[in-house]
């Protein structure tokens, strides 16, 4: 899909502040509130927008520790994937997860409270999927930057 300068920066206003009025967001973009609804919707429909959500703070919720781990599988079937993907799919820890290319299979961000939730988190992911051959974490000290807009240009 081909996007125009005014659909930018109705995205680009979108990714930073989603709660802007139709109003507000018209007028920034000069067309009146019919047209620039319309706009949302064709993004939405189209699935540029997926959805609007509020980002919360981990800290202030006791969400202390970030953690990433990495890890590697001898069995690469299609079987073994679905079971895994699903498995972390539903633990609500798991707040990024990707398959990776690489000395590593898979990557997940972990966000507990503390230690003792990622050794509780870990058992478990462990003790639920048979063939993980190794597993590497690694934790977070210090968040420097941390973004969900996307570079539009």
């Amino acid at each position: 899909m081909k996007l125009d300068k005014t659909d930018r920066i109705i995205l680009s206003i979108l990714q930073n502040d989603s709660t802007v009025s139709l109003n507000e967001l018209a007028e920034i973009v000069n067309l009146t509130t019919t047209p620039c609804w319309k706009r949302i919707k064709r993004l939405e429909d189209e699935g540029i927008i997926q959805k609007r959500v509020a980002l919360l703070d981990p800290e202030k919720l006791g969400l202390l520790f970030t953690a990433f781990v990495l890890l590697k599988t001898s069995d690469h079937s299609h079987e073994w994937y679905s079971h895994f993907v699903d498995t972390v799919r539903a633990y609500p820890e798991v707040i990024e997860f990707y398959r990776m290319a690489g000395e590593y299979d898979y990557m997940m961000k972990v966000q507990v409270a503390d230690m003792k939730n990622f050794d509780h988190f870990y058992k478990k992911l462990v003790n639920s999927v048979p063939g993980i051959s190794n597993v590497t974490s690694t934790f977070a000290m210090e968040p420097l930057k941390y973004t969900t807009a996307l570079p539009i240009s």
